[in-house]
């Protein structure tokens, strides 16, 4: 097995175990940090003498001697036994056998629930996610966000006592609260993938690491949730955007924007299956916000060119988009959609309102927006200094780059 099998097997594993191990002794933080531990062994030992015939089994035993020695004290021993009979009927106790599989996708889904508590800000969801569902190293994930270990350890660590503070048990939750968390999870994972699939900083456009675990992982909760249309819709989502990415960057890095793309060099695989996922979703399901906004990828996908893209039908599904989900980047979107049927000035009497919004009036993509209709509508000084606004406000260096290059067009013309 190479080791990028390996590497596999284990992310595949990693939440299994975990699972079983808060299951059955209800300290999340002793056992992620014992999981983590049983991963690094296997991840440095595997490789070299070979993957053991139960490798779920041997993790759980190397995870389980770490939390031995953590305890190894009787006055340890006794409160934590004392905490578990306190938190849990007699009967809860009974753990099943290390190899046994059926209550797998119950602890995965589990897991993911409780690492999206809300007692946990999103940047410690979307960090413990990583960790203890992904099965990613402290410095896997500070180096995927270009933060010192050192931070993103501090963050996991509060996340964990933030959890344990709050009371969480490793149990579904309720009813009442089970969609509120779900959506929960899907955003930490919609945020996973953005965060890789635009940085919000440093000199790379993408950070593949993070869009291609979003990506496993919402295949992992779609295997778990299959009759659930948002979850497919996400999942849809991730794939016919990320289909994009190699013609997102030029020779050089810079960004390449949709209309000028090279669509020769779009994933056409990625692009079937998630053009299948959402219109199988959308037969069964009441449209919500992912499958609509990949019902929007799709349509770009399938368009043989920029100039023959169908607008119309993309105006149509934001329009129903802003009914269901509506907040400004969903107005945004949709007023460049609109500027491309009714003409540009019909899109900027749409962005006008946004100014006055506080969760978008700063960032950069208003300005940007802006900025392009402005340039299509025979305004360049406008444009230009649109332009730079929108340099100004990223923090993303292929985007400012970009940006600058426009306003400098602009300039030359004059």
């Amino acid at each position: 097995m190479t080791d990028r099998q390996v590497e596999d097997l284990l992310r595949d594993l990693a939440p299994q175990v975990l699972g079983v191990l808060v299951r059955r002794h209800g300290n999340f933080s002793a056992c992620e940090d014992a999981v983590q531990e049983a991963l690094l062994a296997a991840a440095t030992g595997w490789p070299e003498r070979g993957v053991p015939e139960h490798p779920k089994a041997w993790l759980l035993t190397v995870a389980g001697r770490r939390l031995t020695d953590e305890w190894r004290s009787e006055r340890a021993r006794r409160d934590r036994e004392v905490a578990v009979a306190l938190r849990e009927p007699a009967y809860a106790g009974a753990a099943p056998p290390a190899d046994e599989e059926p209550r797998a996708t119950d602890d995965s889904l589990t897991l993911l629930f409780l690492c999206c508590h809300p007692a946990l800000s999103r940047s410690a969801q979307v960090a413990l996610t990583l960790r203890a569902v992904g099965g990613l190293s402290t410095a896997q994930i500070a180096a995927a966000f270009l933060i010192p270990e050192s931070t993103m350890s501090q963050r996991i660590r509060r996340a964990k006592q933030r959890i344990e503070a709050a009371g969480a048990r490793f149990v579904p939750p309720a009813p009442g609260e089970r969609d509120d968390r779900l959506r929960a999870v899907c955003q930490v994972l919609y945020l996973i993938f953005n965060e890789g699939y635009t940085a919000s900083n440093g000199g790379d456009l993408h950070r593949t690491e993070l869009t291609a675990e979003a990506i496993r992982l919402t295949r992992q909760l779609r295997r778990l949730l299959p009759d659930d249309g948002e979850v497919t819709g996400l999942l849809a989502l991730m794939l016919l955007t990320d289909a994009h990415r190699a013609a997102r960057t030029g020779p050089g890095g810079e960004l390449v924007p949709l209309a000028e793309q090279d669509r020769s060099r779009w994933d056409r695989a990625a692009i079937a299956e998630g053009v299948a996922l959402v219109t199988e979703a959308l037969t069964w399901s009441p449209p919500g916000p992912y499958q609509l906004q990949a019902a929007i990828a799709a349509v770009h996908a399938e368009a043989p060119s920029a100039e023959e893209t169908d607008w119309r039908q993309i105006v149509a599904l934001y329009r129903v988009l802003a009914v269901v989900a509506p907040n400004p980047m969903v107005a945004l979107n949709q007023a460049a959609a609109v500027a491309m049927v009714d003409g540009p000035r019909a899109g900027l009497d749409l962005l006008a309102p946004l100014d006055a919004d506080e969760r978008v009036a700063g960032h950069h993509r208003l300005a940007a927006v802006r900025a392009h209709l402005l340039e299509l509508a025979g305004e360049p000084a406008a444009a230009r200094e649109a332009y730079l606004l929108a340099a100004r406000r990223t923090t993303s260096r292929p985007e400012q780059r970009y940006l600058e290059l426009r306003a400098a067009r602009l300039a030359a013309r004059r």
